[in-house]
């Protein structure tokens, strides 16, 4: 029987926010400091009515934060929830020490054992999740946070907006496909039912990713990226990337990236497997940072670029073609949010804006709210095509040279 929702006071703001952290796509994370302790947290303010008819996803996550917080060094803390007027607030404990790739691309070199290292504490918090009846279900290195910027710093797991907690007699109860489509496991996608064991394959594809800087299946499309995932379809290739790469590593990322969830390993025997538990001598000795931070790099620039074409696709198919033909290319006024988006009056020490988080998706109050000439940077046709030309060579030289 699930837990009972958590139901937040409302009441005044008891913080001061600072500079924004991070964004997801009806929340802002902020720096905050406590007034009264003048202690900095870090906030996480969602917006109710860019969250309206999914507020049980942050009771879920108080839930399930509240439940765990505290019990694992690698577990973001909870330290503090409630709501005002306009927004849920979840306060923190202050990851000042960046997301896990970004850190790794700021090192000087980075071994197999820094990889094995960085998954061993993950295992761990994960393994205290499952011994509590908590799948995750969206591991993935974005939510993988240091503490401090300090080389010995902690890494945290951080985002619970999907994880559910499940009675312990119970394997595969859940059906809703969630997640990030390139970490998710196969049954996910086949909605016939799945538990814990999806934490253990994103673990897998963690791994890979860590190990040459991009995802095992890594595709052109979605439904491309699912079709791999459905039959477990990669390779540790192309052969360059992979020659400093231990056999244990790769025998680590297969037991992970077992299609039958029964027969993947658990947390726990993960934590156990030689490459995890054994000596260093079994793993590579290659310096990987080249070869990672080069991969690494190149996808996020062709995923820019990607997102960019598709971002003006949308406004052209959306019918608003006509301001994308030169003629309006002028520097666009600032549009206003109409009335009803605008902020109320909260309390004095609220400072969180209509403009602080992101636009809601879709829809036509997302139009209202969109300047479009702004997202075209005022392109023609032509200007178009020859972006996109230029994306699908680069995917190409990319493809070309992974294959070779």
């Amino acid at each position: 029987m699930a837990a009972p929702q958590p139901q937040a006071q409302i009441q005044p703001c008891r913080y001061k926010t600072g500079k924004t952290l991070g964004a997801g796509s009806y929340s802002v994370v902020k720096e905050c400091v406590h007034i009264d302790t003048g202690r900095y947290y870090a906030a996480k303010v969602i917006n109710k009515r860019l969250m309206a008819g999914r507020e049980h996803m942050v009771r879920n996550e108080i839930t399930v934060l509240k439940r765990v917080s505290m019990g694992h060094q690698n577990i973001l803390t909870l330290v503090d929830y409630f709501e005002t007027m306009n927004n849920l607030y979840l306060v923190t404990d202050l990851a000042l020490g960046g997301e896990l790739f970004d850190r790794i691309c700021r090192k000087g070199s980075y071994y197999e054992s820094d990889a094995a290292d960085l998954i061993r504490a993950t295992l761990s918090a994960v393994a205290y999740l499952h011994d509590h009846g908590i799948v995750h279900r969206d591991l993935k290195p974005e939510n993988l946070l240091f503490r401090t910027p300090e080389d010995n710093a902690d890494l945290l797991i951080a985002d619970f907006g999907l994880s559910r907690i499940m009675d312990e007699e119970q394997f595969h109860v859940l059906t809703t496909t969630c997640g990030t489509p390139g970490y998710m496991a196969p049954e996910i996608f086949k909605k016939s039912g799945h538990g814990k064991p999806v934490d253990v394959w994103a673990i897998g594809v963690i791994t890979y990713f860590l190990l040459c800087g991009y995802t095992p299946f890594d595709r052109d499309s979605n439904l491309e990226e699912m079709q791999a995932i459905l039959v477990a379809d990669y390779s540790f290739t192309p052969v360059e990337y992979w020659r400093g790469v231990s056999q244990t590593a790769r025998q680590f990322i297969e037991r992970c990236l077992t299609i039958d969830p029964t027969k993947r390993m658990t947390a726990h025997e993960a934590l156990s497997h030689e490459w995890i538990a054994g000596p260093e001598s079994g793993r590579g000795e290659a310096d990987l940072l080249p070869t990672v931070k080069k991969n690494f790099n190149a996808r996020r620039t062709l995923h820019k670029a990607i997102d960019t074409v598709r971002a003006i696709n949308q406004l052209r198919a959306g019918g608003m073609h006509h301001l994308m033909d030169g003629a309006h290319s002028a520097q666009p006024k600032k549009m206003q949010a109409p009335p009803e988006m605008q902020p109320k009056e909260e309390h004095v020490n609220e400072d969180v804006k209509m403009e602080d988080a992101p636009a809601p998706p879709g829809g036509q109050d997302s139009a209202v709210v969109v300047d479009p000439v702004g997202h075209g940077k005022g392109q023609t046709a032509a200007q178009v095509q020859a972006q996109l030309k230029r994306v699908q060579e680069k995917t190409n030289e990319m493809w070309n040279d992974r294959k070779s």
